[in-house]
This record gives structure tokens, C-alpha cells and sequence, in this order.
């Protein structure tokens, strides 16, 4: 969903003097505060300025030093819950695109006990206790989203076996320990085994450990020969489920457990211990908290006290706004961590395709098949079986892919490839499954923009023309398809052709206003699929040349086609669709399906549920502006800006040329 504008808070700031270089060097981290309201400023604070102080950081005492002989007020700041995908220390240019959002605080600190922090203060508020169902579809989103502070875990990694007591271990100098050391983490662990004898202790050691970045507390001498580290790169939500009891200092992780549904055992004073929902065994005084349910917990710490940011839209959002963007990243990051590989990509694709799939190590490109291929374009000619296939998205572009426009959405099928009914895709998969909770409401949300907004898959200008009209007849439109396209090859029944398709629908339609709307490659002259003048004059009561499809479809009472994809988009505009092949979205009781359909295709989605799974949770989107992962309504904003896919000269004067010499594609398909 487009979130709404938030940048409000930054038309009248307030001065915020800091003395630490990264509020400077660090672009994101200035932005958000600068949406938040804030300006940064250097010198000395007068009456009304505030400090500016990272968290209990090394620097921070240069804040408050001046902070107290100046009489101005500070002002704190820490990273989100929801960070990144890496940790901030990581290498790399993922590492350096900063937090997705801040906890600034203008009373305290969240995890410092010495006085409530504004955090503290909203999870006893009315707001939080209004944000109940709010907070518990935000707490299950983010579970089955498998999504937490860094989010670099590996779904394939090995996890310990069911049934442990979970140690939770942070790094050396961490400043929400606030002066914990060594002794408290092996006082934990004692303690721990006191209350589970013969138990299976596990100590999960934290991702800046694990990757060498910072050293944790506890070590491989102080684990007994039936205990053991965990130290890979294991989801936190799965650790938590299935552990039977955890222990925790101030760990995020041990928050995480308390919303799993754990009591933790909290050796330290965090934020979400003293609310009767932990076994605290550093309590703070009786009347400084009081009850709490976890809903408010997180409420307050997910959806009140931050500034979650949009990278993309350079705004301020809401919670999942920037569950959204991360998810996005998150997804994109995990397919490509170990780098590709790639086969079967054009050259003039391949810089699009290094960008799109370059969330790890990189793409190589390669001009031979081999088994340690990853990535392979999904109509070459010579598969590769264990390589994710690529295609198009839905929502691809303004222009053509003949016209070297590149793409904003493509696909990544592990299983097979959307257009293929001989085998299960990753799409048939989704669609099976339906959407989660909030799936199908933000799928009716996008419906009811893409038609708002006239969006299609290649969004090309056109005429609107009038179409003729016979007194009670129907009208259908008949869209061409390019007829050596995989699409056909594969999922065609036994019309193959845009003049058999043509023929069956006069055929089973003789008083029907027939309307044919040629392929735009075919119509450009850049693939086969040309139907005679003879025969169309013949068959068709119109040709709509040059013509808008969206705006077609708002002027016809159905579609016949083979496997177009503008079946798909009449779909989404509620209009009935009769197919001859076996196209994605048929076999789902959403079409009159004339062809041979797969018998495995069961489910009876509705056209959100479908378009969840197509428009949403199948492709993959990368925003050219901000050159990030994104969320499939950014791709949909950027389609109706004027500048969107500037192919740039050479990819101009290349599309220009293949026009002219349509019969040797070869060379520009290889």
C-alpha cells in the first residue's frame, strides 16, 4: 500500500546539536531526523535547542556534558526494532544503507532503567491500549514473515533439536547491558541450569559475534560437553518456538520470546521486563511499571515510538510501511546472498539483471549451460534444471521488452515458470496457499489503483477508439500474441495461432461484435504473428491499431484468448475472460477455461486472493530511483511518473535499429 505522507513534522524544525560524526555521515540517519522535525546544527545550544546523543554510545557523554552546562534538554536516539537485513558493522553496500527506522526520544532511553523513557510512558497509554488488534497482526505478520532486528538468517539452516533451554548471549560492551558484564551472563547460565536439571542448555550467540565483528561474553569453556552454541545463521522466531523455557539479559531476542508467548527469565532491567509478563530476576521497584499485555508492549515499541522510514518514496510511513520495504529487501537478499551465476541473458539485459540480482555477492553472467548456473532466463532454449528462471513481471514497464525497455518486475522461480502448465510453478504454489491476513486487503487496495491509474503490463500509449455496436450483441475483444512466444509453445490447446484463435471465437460467437487487438511487438514488427488483411476482414468487425488495451477493456463485454496476459488484466477489471490454452490464471473458477487445464490447479481463490499472488508475493521489484528492492506499489508510483524506465541512448538507438532489421532478431537475441 502507498503510505500516506509524513513528513509534516520537518516543516517547522528544531535545532538538534550533536557531537558525534555519524549523525553527519550517515545519510539516512540525518534524513529521518530531518522528517522527524529535527535539524541538525553544530556550535553551542540556546534556549529552546536540544542535544542530540546516540543511545549510552562512547560519545554520548560529550552531549550531556554540554547538555548540563548549557541547561538544554537531550535528545536520544537508537536504532528501530526492525533495522536492516545486515548489521550495521557488516561489510558491504548492503550494511551502509542504514536502519529502517529510529526510536527518538525526547524523556530517556528505552533501555536505560534510571527514569522512563518515552517508550516506557506509551506502553501504559490509552494509544497502546487501542492498537490491540493492530499489534497482534503486526506481531503475527512479522513471525510468519520470519522477519526481526537484522534479518540475514538462512530458512535452511540447521537449528538444535527441539526441546532446549535458550541462553541468550550479546556482544561485549553492547550499551543496553548497561554495565552487565561477564559475571551476570555466567551467573544466567548457572541459573539456568539450577532450574532445568539434565536440560539441554543452548546458548545462542549474537549475529555481530557470529560474523567476527564483536566479541560475546560467553565462551566454549563455560559450556558443558552437553551443551552447545548456536551460532549460525538460524531465524530467531523458529529458535524461540522451539525452545522450552529462555533466559536473557536485555536481548532483543528476549523480547521476541516474551510476544512469542514466553515468560523469559531476564537477568537485566530492558524495557519490556517489570510488566508482569517476565521473571525478573533484577527487579525494578514495585510501583515503577505495573501490568501490561503484550499487544501494548508492541504497540508501543512497533507501532508508536518510531520514525519508520521509506528509502524509496524519501518519507517517513507507518509500521508496515516499513515491513513492507524491509520484506522487500529481505526476500531479495536471501535469494541472492551466495551471487549468481547467469545463463541465457541477452546482453542488453544484463546490466538490469546485475542490478535487480545483486543483493549479495554479484552476477556473473555466463554464455554456456552449466551445473553451477543460478540464475537462467526462462524462454531459453536449453534449460537448466537447477537454476531459479527468470521472466517479466506483470507490472513491467512503460515499452517493450522487444524495445530494450527494461524491466521494473521480474520474476524467480525456484519450481518452474509461470507460463509453463506442463509443470508446478512457485506461482501455483502461492495461489494454493491464498494470501495471509492482510494479504487480501492490500490486494483490493492495488486492484483499485493499477485501475484507477490505467495500468497494464507495458503501459504503452494509445488511441481509445470508438468500437462498433450492434443493438443487444456483445462485444468481445480478441488480443493477438506473438505467436513463437513461450507462452504459446507451451500452454497453447490446439489453436496456436492468432488466426485459429480469431476463427473459434467468430465460430462460437457468429453475432457478436468482434474486436482484434494486435500483439504491440507483433504490431511494431518486431516478432511473427501477423494475420492477414483478407482474413481479418473476414473474421473481425475492428482492428484496434495503435490502441490502449485498458482503455479497450473498459469498452468490451468480454475477452476471448489464447494465454495473453490481458485475460489477466480483464480479470482485474471484472471482466469475463474465455481462454484456449492454459494461461496462469486459469483453472481457478475465475475463467471459462476452453483448453486443457492442469488437474492440479484445485484451489477457488477469489480475483484478490489471485492477484495477491501475482502482483505481490511472485515478483520481484526494484526501484530505479533508489535502486533498492521494493514493494510492488513503489514499481506501480514509478509507472506513472513521466521518467519512468530512461533507457539511455544506446539502448534508444539499438531499439531504433531493430526495427529496421526485424528479420535478423538474432542478433540482438542472443
Amino acid at each position: 500500500m502507498a503510505q500516506p505522507d509524513m513528513t509534516a513534522a520537518g516543516d517547522n524544525p528544531r535545532r538538534l546539536f550533536v557531537y558525534n560524526g555519524g549523525f553527519w555521515f550517515k545519510p539516512r540517519l540525518k534524513r529521518i531526523l530531518e522528517l522527524s522535525g529535527w535539524q541538525l546544527a553544530l556550535g553551542l545550544p540556546g534556549p529552546g535547542d536540544r542535544i542530540g546523543i546516540w543511545g549510552a554510545s562512547p560519545t554520548a557523554w560529550r552531549g550531556r556534558i554540554i547538555a548540563g552546562r548549557r541547561g538544554a534538554g537531550v535528545v536520544t536516539v537508537e536504532d528501530a526494532f526492525l533495522r536492516s537485513v545486515l548489521p550495521g558493522r557488516a561489510k558491504g553496500h548492503l550494511a551502509r544503507r542504514g536502519p529502517m527506522g529510529l526510536l527518538i526520544d525526547t524523556d530517556g532511553l528505552h533501555f536505560d532503567p534510571a527514569r522512563p523513557s518515552r517508550l516506557e510512558m506509551l506502553v501504559a497509554s490509552p494509544e497502546a491500549a487501542g492498537l490491540s488488534d493492530a499489534a497482534r497482526d503486526g506481531i503475527d505478520r512479522l513471525r510468519r514473515l520470519d522477519m526481526s532486528k537484522y534479518n540475514s538468517h538462512r530458512h535452511d539452516a540447521d537449528l538444535p533439536k527441539a526441546g532446549y533451554v535458550l541462553v541468550i548471549d550479546q556482544t561485549c560492551g553492547d550499551a543496553s547491558l548497561m554495565g552487565a558484564d561477564r559475571s551476570r551472563f555466567l551467573e544466567m547460565l548457572h541459573a539456568a541450569r539450577d532450574k532445568h536439571p539434565g536440560a539441554r542448555i543452548v546458548v545462542r550467540t549474537h549475529p555481530e559475534t557470529s560474523a567476527g565483528l564483536r566479541a560475546g561474553h560467553l565462551t566454549a569453556g563455560d559450556l558443558r560437553p552437553d551443551e552447545q552454541f548456536c551460532d549460525g545463521p538460524v531465524s530467531p522466531w523458529r529458535l524461540i518456538d522451539n525452545a522450552d523455557a529462555v533466559y536473557a539479559v536485555s536481548s532483543q531476542l528476549g523480547y521476541e520470546a516474551l510476544l512469542a508467548g514466553h515468560r523469559p527469565v531476564l537477568f537485566g532491567q530492558p524495557f519490556y521486563a517489570g510488566w508482569g509478563l517476565s521473571d525478573d530476576r533484577a527487579p525494578l521497584p514495585e510501583t515503577r511499571r505495573g501490568m501490561a499485555t503484550r499487544e501494548a508492549l508492541f504497540a508501543a515499541s512497533h507501532l508508536i515510538a518510531p520514525a519508520w522510514y521509506d528509502p524509496c518514496r524519501d518519507r517517513l510511513t507507518d509500521f508496515n510501511g516499513a515491513v513492507d520495504q524491509l520484506e522487500a529487501e529481505t526476500r531479495a537478499y536471501r535469494q541472492d546472498r551466495d551471487g549468481h551465476l547467469a545463463y541465457g541473458m541477452r546482453l542488453w539485459k544484463r546490466p538490469s539483471i546485475a542490478r535487480v540480482f545483486g543483493n549479495g555477492r554479484g552476477v556473473r553472467f555466463t554464455d554456456k549451460s552449466s551445473g553451477d548456473v543460478t540464475l537462467s532466463w526462462a524462454g531459453k532454449a536449453e534449460p537448466v534444471p537447477q537454476a531459479i528462471r527468470v521472466e517479466d513481471g506483470f507490472l513491467r514497464s512503460r515499452g517493450l521488452g522487444a524495445a530494450l525497455v527494461p524491466a521494473l518486475s521480474l520474476v524467480a522461480d525456484d519450481l518452474g515458470i509461470y507460463y509453463d502448465p506442463t509443470r508446478e510453478s512457485r506461482l501455483e504454489r502461492l495461489i494454493a496457499e491464498g494470501p495471509p491476513p492482510e494479504g487480501e486487503r492490500r490486494a483490493h487496495d492495488l486492484i483499485w489503483a493499477i485501475r484507477a491509474a490505467g495500468l497494464s503490463k507495458y503501459n504503452l500509449s494509445g488511441t481509445a477508439p470508438d468500437l462498433p455496436r450492434r443493438m443487444g450483441k456483445p462485444v468481445i475483444l480478441v488480443p493477438g500474441q506473438v505467436e513463437d512466444d513461450a507462452s504459446i509453445r507451451l500452454g497453447a490447446g490446439k489453436e496456436r495461432s492468432n488466426l485459429a484463435l480469431l476463427e473459434r471465437a467468430r465460430a462460437e460467437n457468429p453475432e457478436a461484435v468482434i474486436v482484434y487487438k494486435p500483439h504491440p511487438d507483433v504490431e511494431a514488427g518486431l516478432r511473427p504473428g501477423i494475420i492477414p488483411q483478407a482474413e481479418l476482414s473476414r473474421l473481425a468487425d475492428d482492428v484496434a491499431l495503435n490502441a490502449d488495451p485498458i482503455a479497450l477493456l473498459d469498452k468490451v463485454d468480454e475477452v476471448w484468448t489464447i494465454t495473453s496476459t490481458l485475460g489477466f488484466e480483464a480479470l482485474l477489471r471484472d471482466v469475463p475472460v474465455t481462454v484456449l490454452g492454459a494461461p496462469f490464471y486459469a483453472g481457478w473458477g475465475l475463467t471459462r477455461d476452453l483448453g486443457n487445464i492442469p488437474a492440479r490447479r484445485q484451489a477457488r481463490p477469489n480475483i484478490a486472493a489471485l492477484a495477491y499472488a501475482c502482483l505481490i508475493a511472485y515478483p520481484r521489484y526494484h526501484d530505479p530511483a533508489s535502486g533498492l528492492p521494493c514493494p510492488v506499489e513503489v514499481t506501480m508510483e514509478r509507472l506513472l511518473e513521466p521518467q519512468a524506465n530512461p533507457e539511455g541512448p544506446f539502448l534508444r538507438i539499438l531499439a531504433k535499429a531493430q526495427g529496421a532489421l526485424a528479420g535478423y532478431s538474432w542478433i540482438w537475441r542472443r
